[in-house]
């Protein structure tokens, strides 16, 4: 025999990612998905019914800004890690379509780690002021409702302030709701890849 032996599965070939790649991928995209879904469907409806609600947004403001960095990362993380296995040159129009739907989320979280999320939270923090000064906070769940909508009725301050959050805490929110779509998304094509479980 002559010429050197190849080394059999010790290196990906140039299209197809090493299983530590493949790993990676897949823990990032996982523990994303699933610290939204977690965080979204979970801890936030619990939460918002059983502790008062200053306590609430207090937990949110402090949670939060973590919750978006480590969304934001991830979202990176996964695009990098899609784009070192697949050079551009060599794209299908079905890793196009996963290209921009990584490129989505990023945009999505970064707009909530920079904009929506950080603007929610400030408002939150001038909304528990004035609720404060006036006594409220302490109310569990929906019984926090009544004497919130008799202080909009009563200071327009107010009605704005929580009017702004409302605007800063649904585009979060619709944020949100789409990087839980592209990771999902992206997860059913990482499964549509798999041969065997």
């Amino acid at each position: 025999m002559t010429g050197p032996v190849p080394i059999q599965h010790a290196m990906a070939s140039d299209t197809e990612p090493s299983n530590a790649i493949k790993l990676l991928h897949l823990l990032v995209l996982s523990t994303s998905w699933g610290m939204q879904v977690w965080v979204t469907f979970v801890a936030g409806f619990v939460m918002s019914r059983h502790l008062p609600r200053h306590t609430f947004g207090s937990i949110q403001r402090e949670l939060f800004p973590y919750y978006f960095h480590i969304s934001s990362t991830c979202a990176f993380l996964s695009l990098t890690l899609f784009a070192m296995s697949h050079p551009s040159e060599q794209l299908s129009q079905e890793h196009k379509t996963q290209t921009i739907i990584f490129l989505v989320c990023i945009a999505a979280s970064v707009l909530n780690t920079q904009c929506f999320g950080r603007a929610a939270s400030e408002l939150v923090a001038e909304l528990q002021r004035v609720e404060q000064s006036h006594g409220l906070g302490q109310e569990l769940g929906l019984a926090a409702r009544e004497p919130r909508r008799q202080l909009r009725a009563s200071d327009p301050a107010y009605r704005r302030l929580a009017r702004s959050f409302a605007l800063h805490h649904a585009l979060s929110a619709l944020c949100n709701l789409l990087c839980i779509l592209c990771n999902g998304l992206s997860l059913r094509h990482l499964a549509a890849q798999l041969s065997a479980l």
